[in-house]
């Protein structure tokens, strides 16, 4: 019999008093306790390999026999990863499970359950239906929802307004998503699997939220009203591509290697190069290139569309290897499945790197130059 995993569940703080009886408090004077409450509330009814959420010191999970749990975490932080006056609560909520959802999919793996911890201003805590809160909840709940995949405990602080040294300062709100999933015992894919001849497969189209940031960067105004997911906002409302990972795990087409493009095709390719010890070759005519990101170079908002879908980030597409005599469909889930270059043998001395092949037969080596923390400007 397979034993339950035990994990760290969303709970008060002992020391919080009761809050008063009736309705929960104002915006600006939030309990702890009603926030755990409407958490709970809108995390309710929903069930998977959860056998104790909300409520206690711990969750309890029960995976199913014959599986193995994969575990990802991501920060969503105010100023790096969202502004207020930018995204609505819904889609920051959206894209903070979006996040950790396309990981899984990476994986081949089923999201079994979600675990948020989160550090809130006081006046974005307030536990009343249309806060600041609530609405981040709507936001999530609703794709968590589309996915199965039940919200089963977290954390909650109160964001501090002093910095390190005592000085008064603004307090942000920072997110942390941890997803559990469960895949087949040795069935997950991983980005060190590629192998020379691989075909290399990415899902849907590119650039396209690189492209929507910057419009809503010139005109963040515009798109306040966006409070529901929408496939035409890929910035916004990204798509993660659970349904075709689970139906390329559960499929007879044999996948090698996968990654889900969070940092830009450069970048996230780069990443399977190396951990497979590859070079990869690319056709610059085959990339599936987002309308938006045509628009943006229409626009002169981009140098070219080519460049946002090689090093925008955040489209959460997939991109895996599969060997040639591998009959891959060119859609999956509804979703387009485009091949646009190969995995190919290190030359003597070479290490990983992309090259691309331009329509008038030049070359380019390419570098990885998405998203990256820390880097040097």
């Amino acid at each position: 019999m397979t034993k339950p995993l035990i994990t760290k569940n969303l709970r008060s703080s002992p020391n919080v008093p009761k809050p008063a009886s009736g309705r929960s408090k104002a915006l600006e004077n939030p309990s702890e306790l009603d926030l755990i409450r409407t958490i709970r509330q809108k995390a309710a009814s929903r069930d998977s390999g959860v056998r104790l959420g909300i409520g206690d010191d711990c969750a309890i999970l029960r995976p199913r026999a014959g599986e193995e749990m994969v575990v990802t975490t991501d920060f969503s932080l105010e100023g790096v990863h969202f502004r207020r006056d930018w995204h609505s609560p819904e889609s920051v909520g959206h894209r903070c499970l979006a996040r950790g959802l396309s990981d899984l999919a990476a994986m081949g793996a089923r999201p079994v359950a979600a675990f948020l911890s989160m550090s809130l201003p006081t006046k974005l805590a307030g536990a009343n239906e249309g806060s600041w809160l609530a609405r981040f909840l709507d936001g999530m709940m609703r794709l968590a929802d589309t996915h199965s995949i039940p919200l089963a405990g977290g954390d909650t602080a109160q964001s501090p307004r002093m910095d390190g040294a005592g000085n008064p300062h603004t307090p942000s709100a920072a997110f942390d998503i941890v997803l559990i999933g469960a895949v087949k015992q040795g069935h997950a894919f991983l980005r060190s699997g590629a192998r020379a001849g691989d075909v290399i497969y990415v899902t849907g189209s590119l650039g396209g939220s690189a492209a929507e940031l910057l419009q809503l960067s010139k005109k963040p105004r515009s798109f306040s009203r966006f409070r529901n997911a929408d496939e035409n906002h890929p910035h916004l409302y990204p798509s993660p591509r659970v349904a075709v990972g689970l139906k390329l795990a559960a499929s007879k087409h044999r996948v090698h290697s996968a990654i889900d493009l969070s940092d830009g095709l450069s970048t996230d390719l780069t990443h399977l190069c190396e951990e497979s010890g590859l070079a990869a070759e690319i056709d610059a005519s085959a990339l599936p290139i987002h309308s938006l990101a045509d628009l943006a170079e229409a626009q002169k908002l981009a140098p070219s569309a080519l460049q946002l879908a090689l090093n925008g980030g955040e489209d959460y597409e997939l991109l895996f290897t599969a060997p040639k005599w591998t009959p891959i469909p060119r859609r999956i889930a509804g979703v387009g499945i485009h091949p646009i270059g190969q995995m190919t043998a290190l030359r003597r001395g070479e290490r990983p790197q992309i090259h691309l092949h331009q329509p008038d037969g030049h070359s380019d080596t390419i570098a990885p130059a998405g998203w990256e923390h820390f880097r040097r400007k």
